[in-house]
């Protein structure tokens, strides 16, 4: 029987996970037939470099692909030839067991000087190619700058770095990046189905987790698990293969820092040292976490692009946490446990260093939450504090913190919208909050019509006003406006035009919608403004 990551191994573009803009690129050069000759695909292990290759060599050499498909059909003699890799024209080398000048001269130079056999095209793809010898580099290069035609080098690295420029100068370089939780899970969710495997999601969100971007390790990893649990996977038998992970125990102690609870802390420090958690670890994820609260509460926009991504259950959880934590108190915390993590591996006793800080930054946690700046009569900002009440409310009956409390709180009614609407979110992140007008309304300034319109649908709005209750614990209406000059973040004008173009609640799986035939045209425009950096300016 093969392994998971054999059997659903990507046969065609839509299939790879993520690196949208390589696939772009190599479609419309197979599209417009305007192909390179040598190509470098490099980045993590894992992430689909030797497989987009294969599927880019089925392509170009499919007998049966129309023009205006960029897809092979993976079912006439060239497509099937190319995946049981038995092919005469794509032959994959590996470099790491063919490091010598001589067998590049032989496996390589020579076999490229012989026309194809049967195919269009005669493809190399040399998986490793960083671990050539000088010599053997030395004697590709000629090939590469002039290859005889009708052959197309695909070189695959984890090390660009190790590789000389002169053979990176004659290639179009492609750098692959590692896959994120929630399309990792997109992809596990899809092979269980397939399957017909039960498993639950936050099962599976641990596994991508653990996979830490890599496509393969989680689909070997969820192979283990089968092989234990069969077709019913518990919480119990997974345990038994996944890593343990103390991410929940994490979030727990930083809601008894934010508590002043140090009693609770150092009885949760001691079990983790009794259950033989490795601190110095603990506290490194301890940092990472923090960060990625404070990230959020800086600037949400940033958080999407290069916060750590947990999966939704524990998002859920810390978004919870960071809604009761002020950016003060967080730069306290990260400052205190960057302090302790080096010395808690020399401490006589291994868990003091810890102790010390949890009750020191209980001491010291004063629990108020900063304001955004505001304008005084002359003109220069000023930094508001707002006091919150036990309930964590605020009275916005006083007009002078009305509008800095919203915006200070913002972030976490973004969260909370995420929870009911994903893609509302996304369109709230283009909007402005202004004002509260005099009717006692929440002002909301949209830089796009079609942002408003969507606001103003009943249920909608009705959706935003229960999330404001919830937040501030007050009952808060909201008008909207149009204002064409409001500046949003770039990357996330970007992500608001893609989440545009998703249908609420379906599935991101491999087996998803990107390659749809009746995918529209801006969307594939909307990827190379992302990729290029662009932004359309009439």
């Amino acid at each position: 029987m093969a392994t998971l990551y054999r059997k659903y191994r990507p046969q065609n573009f839509e299939q790879v996970v993520v690196q949208k803009a390589i696939k772009i690129t190599l479609v419309n050069q197979i599209q417009s037939l305007n192909i390179s000759h040598a190509y470098l695909f490099c980045g993590p292990r894992a992430v689909g470099k030797t497989t987009l290759a294969r599927v880019f060599a089925k392509s170009i050499n499919c007998l049966k692909r129309k023009d205006d498909n960029s897809n092979p059909c993976n079912e006439c003699e060239a497509c099937e030839e190319i995946t049981n890799g038995s092919s005469l024209d794509v032959m994959e080398i590996d470099a790491a067991s063919h490091t010598g000048v001589d067998n590049v001269r032989e496996n390589i130079i020579a076999q490229s000087r012989i026309s194809p056999s049967s195919r269009k095209y005669k493809v190399f793809i040399i998986d490793e190619v960083h671990m050539l010898s000088i010599s053997a580099f030395n004697a590709l290069l000629k090939t590469l700058e002039e290859p005889p035609e009708n052959v197309i080098f695909i070189l695959c690295t984890t090390e660009v770095h190790k590789m000389p420029s002169t053979i990176i100068s004659r290639c179009q370089r492609f750098d692959f990046k590692k896959i994120n939780v929630s399309d990792v899970v997109a992809k596990l969710k899809y092979i269980i189905q397939k399957e017909e495997i039960r498993a639950d999601k936050n099962i599976l969100e641990s596994i991508a987790r653990h996979s830490e971007g890599h496509m393969r390790d989680a689909e070997s990893l969820l192979g283990q698990i089968v092989a234990i649990s069969g077709k019913n996977i518990t919480q119990k038998e997974a345990d038994l293969i996944i890593p343990r992970s103390d991410i929940g125990e994490i979030v727990n102690l930083i809601e008894m820092l934010e508590k002043k609870d140090s009693a609770s802390a150092i009885r949760l420090i001691n079990k983790l040292v009794d259950e033989g958690v490795d601190l110095k670890a603990f506290i490194s994820d301890l940092i990472e976490i923090l960060r990625k609260i404070l990230i959020s509460k800086v600037s949400p926009g940033l958080e999407e692009s290069i916060g750590l991504e947990l999966g939704e259950n524990l998002e859920m959880k810390i978004n919870n946490v960071s809604s009761k934590v002020a950016v003060n108190q967080l730069i306290k915390f990260l400052n205190k446990f960057l302090l302790i993590r080096n010395p808690v591996r020399s401490s006589f006793i291994i868990q003091l260093p810890l102790e010390l800080a949890v009750v020191e930054l209980c001491l010291d946690n004063t629990g108020i939450i900063p304001a955004q700046p505001s304008i005084t009569s002359g003109g220069t900002k000023k930094s508001e504090e707002i006091e919150v009440k036990k309930d964590n409310k605020v009275d916005l009956s006083n007009e002078n913190i009305k509008i800095d409390y919203i915006l200070a709180k913002w972030s976490e009614v973004l969260a909370k919208v995420k929870t009911h609407n994903h893609s509302l979110s996304f369109i709230l992140r283009a909007c402005k909050p202004r004002e509260i007008n005099k009717d006692g309304k929440l002002c909301l300034s949209f830089k796009y019509k079609f942002h408003k319109e969507r606001l103003d649908d009943s249920n909608i709005k009705e959706l935003v006003e229960k999330t404001l209750n919830e937040v501030f614990g007050s009952k808060l209406a909201i008008e909207t406006n149009v204002d064409e000059k409001i500046e949003i973040n770039n990357n996330n004008e970007n992500n608001i035009r893609e989440k545009e173009g998703e249908k609420e609640g379906v599935d991101s799986s491999v087996d998803a919608k990107d390659g749809d035939d009746n995918k529209k045209n801006g969307e594939v425009i909307d990827d190379i403004l992302r990729t290029f950096k662009g932004k359309i300016v009439n």
